[in-house]
């Protein structure tokens, strides 16, 4: 199949990135190095490209109702300019998706899905609508970039009149950015270090690509590769769909129980409430390397004995720490902080330490 291209490919080529595919995407990797891209927006602000993600609008009369009925969290808690992290329960306990919702208007919502599960996502609420709510794919019409790091408010803000001090974490105004109309600016990062993401139409998005440049260029910004926003994402225990979440893990294992409402009714929220009333076998937990040695995804999670208690499902070296971190699923009786395990790492076994999120 061929690979899809967002709206700034060719920028991107030109910018020296290195492309690889990504959920069906030419997307770039990295333009410099991972640790520096990564520390560029721990320390100052970057620019991510991730048009590649999905955007749905589902509007009408009967929205909520659907929404309610495929997500786990509770839709009606939203208003106009709030958003919401939530989940898409299968009918096998497990998960679709991890998703954004976003309340733009009485009656219009729009939902922002993973690149790689765009048609699976279509697919899956599009067989739950017997509301007649009105579903609207509009991924391919729209640009998303995310500007994150400390000095991303001072950056944006002279392109916008939009306060952006008045935007707090999972809220959102549309207006005026970059003289273009009608853009979304949003608080919702994904990497723990502040900032905004900017929902735009694909003509103005190369013009707001190079303004956003030039206006972090006093403070050092650079364009940032999927490489660091996975580590950034890492450090703060946050979970990528096909790695740490799946149509085979539970919102409850994977510690989403606080986007899991029992206030209501959704797909598959009986079995989901018995499971955490009988309470459940495994869960995901982060951990900090205390030997010295990079977790990756697969490696066996042991316990004293050598006994194998779980896997890593995600693993990097966190340039913050300069020390090996992960996410895994373990046994409930090895998933409190403190607890010591061991990763298997070829014929080694290392030791670690089990710890809260975030790891930095």
């Amino acid at each position: 199949m061929e690979l899809k291209k967002v709206q700034l490919n060719d920028v991107h080529e030109n910018l020296g990135a290195r492309m690889v595919p990504f959920a069906g995407y030419n997307m770039p990797v990295r333009y410099s190095s991972d640790i520096e891209e990564h520390n560029t927006v721990r320390n100052a602000v970057g620019i991510f490209d991730v048009s590649h993600m999905g955007e749905f609008l589902i509007s009408g009369p009967h929205a909520l109702d659907l929404i309610q009925k495929v997500t786990t969290n509770d839709a009606s808690k939203l208003e106009p300019g709030k958003a919401q992290y939530s989940c898409l329960p299968n009918d096998r306990g497990g998960i679709v998706d991890d998703l954004l919702v976003y309340m733009i208007r009485e009656e219009e919502y729009m939902l922002v899905v993973n690149a790689s599960n765009i048609e699976k996502d279509w697919n899956w609420i599009s067989g739950q609508n017997n509301v007649g709510a009105t579903m609207k794919n509009i991924s391919d019409d729209f640009s998303l970039f995310a500007v994150q790091g400390p000095k991303a408010t001072e950056t944006l803000q002279k392109l916008t009149s939009v306060d952006l001090n008045t935007i707090k974490f999972y809220t959102f105004q549309v207006g005026e950015f970059a003289e273009a109309e009608n853009v979304i600016i949003s608080a919702t990062g994904y990497t723990g270090a502040g900032g905004f993401e900017i929902y735009l139409h694909n003509q103005d998005a190369e013009r707001i690509w190079n303004e956003i440049l030039k206006a972090g260029e006093e403070f050092g910004i650079k364009p940032i590769g999927l490489g660091a926003r996975d580590t950034l994402r890492m450090e703060m225990g946050y979970c990528l769909y096909g790695n740490d979440i799946d149509d085979t893990t539970s919102p409850l294992e994977a510690g989403l129980g606080w986007i899991t409402k029992f206030t209501k009714d959704f797909i598959n929220s009986d079995s989901l409430k018995k499971q955490k009333e009988t309470g459940i076998a495994k869960k995901l937990v982060g951990f900090k390397m205390i030997d010295r040695g990079i977790p990756r995804h697969d490696y066996e999670i042991q316990d004293k004995a050598g006994n194998t208690i779980g896997r890593v499902t995600s693993g990097t070296m966190s340039p913050t720490l300069s020390q090996g971190i992960g996410l895994g699923y373990v046994n409930m009786e090895q998933a409190s902080p403190g607890t010591v395990i061991f990763i298997a790492v070829r014929n080694k076994r290392l030791k670690a330490e089990v710890q809260k999120s975030p790891l930095i």
